[in-house]
C-alpha cells in the first residue's frame, strides 16, 4: 500500500497532514498492512523532523501561486506550476500510490493534476468554512472529500464529502499542565495571554499588542509569538513602550513556540488570542477562551467566516482588524477575564466544538480507498 500525502506552504497545510498520518500509521499497525510507504510531495519539506519520525519519504515537486492581485511574479509561476506537474507526473507514475491525500495550498495543485491524469484515487480535506481554490477544483473530481465546518459542505458534490472536524497532532491535541507557569517564569496566580499570530507572526496584531502593553501588563502577563522576522523589532519597540515599567518581566516575546513550547503556553494561557486559520480548533481542543482576529483579506472571506462560526460556538468573541486597537483589545480581554462565569462557558463551548478523533475518520478512509485500489 503506497499513500502520497501533498499540500503546504502554511503550517495549517502541513500540520494536519501529519496528524492524518499518524493515524495511518497507527491503522497500519494495528491491522498489520505490510510494505506500506508513505510520501509527501511539495515545494519544500516545511518540518523535516515531522516526516522522518512519521516515517514519511519526501519528494520536491515545484509550485507556483496563483496570486488574485497582479505580480509581474505570476507569469513566472504559471512555469513553475507547469514544471511541477511534469515532475508530479514522473514521481507518480513511477511510485503509483493507491490514493493521494490533498490537503489543498498552492503546492498541492501539481500533484492533484498529475493523480487526475493518471488516474490515481484522490480524498482531499477542506479546513476553512469557505474552501480554498485548489480544494474547489478538485472537489468536482476527488473520490472523498473531508471538511473541517460543515458549511463548507454547500461547495462540494453531496454524494462525497463528509464533515470529518479538523486533524490535529496527537503531541499537541492536549495542553500540558504541569509546569508550565515555570517554563516561561511566569507567576501562576496572574490572568495569562498567549498571543498566536501564526507561525510567521501577524504584524497587526504584534503591533495591537505593543500599543496595548502598558494597560495590560498591571494585569496580565503575555506569551506573545511574534514570527521569527519579527522579533528583534518587537523586542525593541516593546523595551521602548515599556521603559522603566514595573511589570516588565511579565512579558515574554518569542520567535516560534515548537510543539513543547505550544504545549506549555496553551497549558498557561486563560485567553488566547490569535487568527482564525485551523489554529481555530488547536484552540477549542485545549479548551481556552480566544479572541479571534480574522485576516482582512483571505480567499472567498474564509478567514471572517471561520472567525464568526466559532464565535456563534460561544467560544470566541471577533476583534476585526478594522476596529483593531490596543485599547479595544486591552478591553475585550478584562471583560472575559472579569467574569469567572463567561470563562467557564467558553471553556466549555470550545471543548463541543472540536472532534476528537477526526484524524483517525479521515485516515480511516484513506487506508480503505488505498486497500481497494490496491486489489
Amino acid at each position: 500500500m503506497k499513500i502520497v500525502f501533498t499540500g503546504g506552504g502554511t503550517g495549517g497545510h502541513f500540520y494536519p497532514i501529519i496528524a492524518i498520518a499518524e493515524e495511518v500509521n497507527a491503522i497500519i499497525d494495528e491491522q498489520k498492512i505490510l510494505q506500506a510507504k508513505l510520501y509527501y510531495f511539495s515545494d519544500t519539506p516545511y518540518d523535516k523532523t515531522a516526516l522522518f519520525d512519521n516515517g514519511i519519504t519526501y519528494k520536491r515537486i515545484s509550485a507556483g501561486k496563483n496570486r488574485v492581485y497582479f505580480s509581474p511574479l505570476n507569469f513566472l509561476d504559471y512555469f513553475k506550476a507547469g514544471f511541477g506537474i511534469i515532475e508530479a507526473l514522473i514521481s507518480l507514475y513511477s511510485i503509483f500510490p493507491d490514493v493521494v491525500v490533498g490537503k489543498g495550498g498552492y503546492a498541492s495543485f501539481p500533484t492533484l493534476v498529475a493523480a487526475r491524469l493518471l488516474k490515481i484515487p484522490i480524498l482531499i480535506h477542506e479546513s476553512d468554512s469557505y474552501p480554498g481554490r485548489v480544494n474547489q477544483w478538485a472537489g468536482k473530481f476527488a473520490t472523498r472529500i473531508a471538511i473541517s465546518f460543515p458549511e463548507a459542505a454547500h461547495y462540494f458534490p453531496k454524494d462525497r464529502v463528509a464533515f470529518t472536524g479538523h486533524p490535529i497532532r496527537k503531541e499537541i491535541a492536549q495542553s500540558a499542565k504541569d509546569g508550565v507557569f515555570e517554563y516561561f517564569g511566569l507567576d501562576a496566580t496572574i490572568p495569562t495571554v498567549l498571543v498566536l499570530g501564526g507561525s510567521s507572526g501577524a504584524e497587526v496584531i504584534n503591533n495591537a499588542i505593543l500599543d496595548s502593553l502598558n494597560l495590560l501588563l498591571p494585569t496580565f502577563q503575555i506569551i506573545h509569538q511574534t514570527g521569527a522576522k519579527n522579533i528583534t523589532e518587537v523586542k525593541n519597540t516593546a523595551e521602548i513602550v515599556m521603559g522603566n515599567s514595573e511589570f516588565k518581566a511579565r512579558y515574554k516575546p518569542v520567535p516560534f513556540l515548537n510543539t513543547l513550547g505550544l504545549r506549555m503556553a496553551s497549558g498557561a494561557a486563560s485567553v488566547i488570542i490569535s487568527r482564525a486559520g485551523s489554529m481555530i480548533f488547536e484552540i477549542a481542543s485545549w479548551g481556552v477562551p480566544a479572541i479571534i482576529i480574522p485576516i482582512t483579506k483571505s480567499n472567498g472571506d474564509h478567514q471572517r467566516k471561520n472567525a464568526f462560526t466559532y464565535a456563534r460556538s460561544g467560544a470566541g468573541e471577533v476583534i476585526e482588524e478594522n476596529n483593531l486597537t490596543g485599547t479595544i483589545l486591552a478591553a475585550e480581554l478584562t471583560k472575559i477575564v472579569s467574569d469567572p462565569a463567561r470563562l467557564d462557558l467558553m471553556r466549555k463551548n470550545a471543548a463541543t466544538f472540536t472532534v476528537s478523533d477526526a484524524g483517525h475518520k479521515i485516515a480511516e478512509e484513506v487506508v480503505r480507498i488505498a486497500l481497494t485500489h490496491e486489489k
